[in-house]
């Protein structure tokens, strides 16, 4: 399940709890009703009912906007971004790119790398020394296969892209280690016509 979506999930079903307990139906030793606290009884089980609702209003967003992701990105794009997948190096269409432009999210169109910053790591993914932005790169540690390691993801739309590593080459010394799936390279030439013309700066240095 997408992180922002079990997020909303898991505090709509914390506040139905607490509305249970709030209401005295957690103890089976409650004392009997008095009969002016029937009133309040039914306000509470109004509540639950309409943030029950919410729920199954929330649940159904996040399945629409999944069969819309399914349907606009290829099985791979949706493993990588969506499930934390990876492709396998060196059969992915940007390990080897050498052509002048931007990188954005395949899902949101979110700026992420620059051409400039792009180098010949040797492992067979993109790899970058530097993201356009900073704070478009979400860091995440991650524990899976028994190894540490500092997962990225992109801020606005929390898709997985990779993972960052401290072996890259100067100036920074980093690697963005990034699935080319998690990408759409804009060409230099295309930038002002697809909105992205302010980025036509990063290639004047």
């Amino acid at each position: 399940m997408n992180n922002k979506y079990s997020f909303a999930i898991t505090i709509l079903l914390f506040g139905l709890l607490t509305t249970n307990a709030g209401c005295g139906t957690g103890s089976a030793e409650a004392e009997p009703e008095e009969p002016e606290a029937v009133d309040e009884l039914q306000d509470c089980g109004d509540l639950q009912e309409a943030e029950q609702v919410e729920v199954e209003v929330e649940i159904g967003k996040e399945g629409e906007e999944m069969d819309e992701l399914r349907d606009s990105l290829t099985e791979m794009q949706y493993k990588v971004t969506q499930e934390d997948g990876t492709e396998p190096p060196f059969e992915n269409k940007y390990w080897d790119h050498k052509e002048e432009g931007i990188y954005v999210d395949i899902v949101s169109g979110e700026p992420l790398f620059s051409s400039m910053d792009k180098f010949d790591s040797g492992t067979g993914w993109p790899s970058y020394t530097r993201p356009i932005y900073e704070d478009s790169i979400i860091e995440k540690k991650d524990l899976s296969f028994g190894v540490e390691r500092t997962e990225v993801r992109s801020k606005e739309a929390d898709s997985h892209l990779g993972h960052l590593f401290e072996d890259g080459p100067e100036p920074t010394g980093l690697r963005y280690c990034i699935n080319s799936a998690a990408l759409d390279f804009i060409p230099k030439e295309d930038l002002e016509e697809k909105g992205y013309g302010k980025y036509l700066e990063l290639f004047d240095e």
